[in-house]
């Protein structure tokens, strides 16, 4: 496969605060993770043309020696890959916002207080493909519901939240919030901590199939918060203002998330995300999975952005989630890590961008 035309190759020098990346071997560790999983399971190439059989000499580097030295990571990356500036597709120029690990209080079960519910997959939830689309199905819906009669779409907010999925069983916890239930929809995971002081981890399993609308855009339309101001604060600010609405307003976002359990093996990782690793704080970015290959090293370069200590933004990050709202080939959402702390960097994250992507010094050879 060809590299895209949307990588353009620059020098390392032409890219701004790549020698100033001072937390780089924390990318380093976050790339060695995805290379132990890339040796049990290769991931699948994107349409940028970054082929994932490149990765295999830099994976098997990268898990054999750990590096603890920004310069020494430096030399590392230098070594294997060749910088490519990443056109946008879409817009002037590239784009981030944030994501985050919410971590909430939660009950095994229906209580006064905890009322709101999380949704195991249902067993007539179903994947759909091109082999068993129905001819009238919005060719976006990779999910369906297994009726008598076939696949039909499935069940959505409204009508979940209204009781069409109730006595299934399929209650896996309880929140006292229903926004709080919406926002690990929208993070996609969450962190548990139960009434005896215990941490589950639920982690995204599938969705109903319907198109996200965020209600960040629905307040704007409606003329409640201005649309350049629109962060994840305002909009729970809104929502503890006018309770009432919060069903008007959600429902209004057709799609549903259904969760698993997942470990909690290392509490300073993030969840496993969609590329089978521990996402790692101010360190892994979620891509646009059809474009982009898990793995990849994107630096991006946010001069206005004030996150992780640092203004400009200038970091190393590597490819490791993805997200229905993430598209475009300079479009990212960064991981901010997990609890309250981590939500405020990522709830105000809104920033122009510019993506860097190193690419496998054999594909730029094989591609001059």
């Amino acid at each position: 496969m060809p590299l895209s035309p949307l990588l353009r190759p620059v020098a390392f020098d032409q890219i701004p605060g790549w020698s100033h990346d001072e937390g780089m071997a924390t990318a380093h560790g976050a790339f060695a993770r995805s290379a132990v999983r890339f040796l049990e399971k290769p991931y699948r190439t994107g349409a940028l043309g970054i082929e994932a059989s490149a990765f295999a000499g830099a994976f098997k580097a990268a898990r054999a020696t750990p590096l603890s030295a920004a310069d020494d990571v430096r030399r590392f990356f230098e070594a294997f890959f060749r910088p490519c500036r990443i056109t946008p597709d879409d817009r002037p120029r590239g784009f981030v916002t944030g994501f985050y690990e919410p971590q909430m209080q939660a009950s095994e079960v229906l209580t006064e207080r905890f009322r709101f519910p999380l949704y195991r997959r249902p067993d007539d939830l179903v994947d759909v493909g091109e082999d068993n689309r129905p001819a009238d199905m919005d060719p976006y819906f990779a999910f369906g519901r297994l009726s008598d009669g076939g696949i039909v779409e499935y069940f959505d907010r409204a009508e979940i939240e209204g009781g069409a999925l109730a006595g299934r069983g399929l209650e896996m916890a309880w929140l006292a919030d229903p926004v709080d239930v919406f926002f690990i929809h929208v993070q996609g995971a969450a962190r548990l901590i139960m009434p005896d002081g215990s941490a589950r981890r639920v982690t995204y399993a599938a969705k109903s199939g319907h198109r996200f609308t965020g209600p960040g855009g629905i307040l704007a339309e409606l003329g409640e918060i201005p649309l350049e101001s629109v962060t994840m604060q305002k909009i729970r600010g809104f929502f503890r203002e006018n309770p009432a609405r919060i069903s008007e307003i959600l429902h209004q976002n057709r799609s549903f998330i259904f969760f698993r359990e997942a470990p909690v093996d290392d509490l300073s990782l993030g969840p496993v995300a969609a590329a089978k690793v521990p996402l790692t704080a101010g360190r892994s970015i979620a891509v646009d999975r059809l474009l982009h290959t898990f793995g990849t090293p994107i630096f991006v370069h946010a001069p206005d952005l004030d996150a992780f200590g640092a203004r400009p933004f200038a970091r190393l990050m590597i490819a490791q989630d993805t997200g229905s709202a993430i598209t475009g080939s300079a479009r990212g959402d960064l991981f901010a890590g997990s609890g309250d702390a981590a939500g405020e960097i990522a709830g105000v994250i809104r920033h122009d961008a510019d993506f860097f992507a190193l690419v496998p010094r054999p594909l730029l050879e094989a591609n001059p």
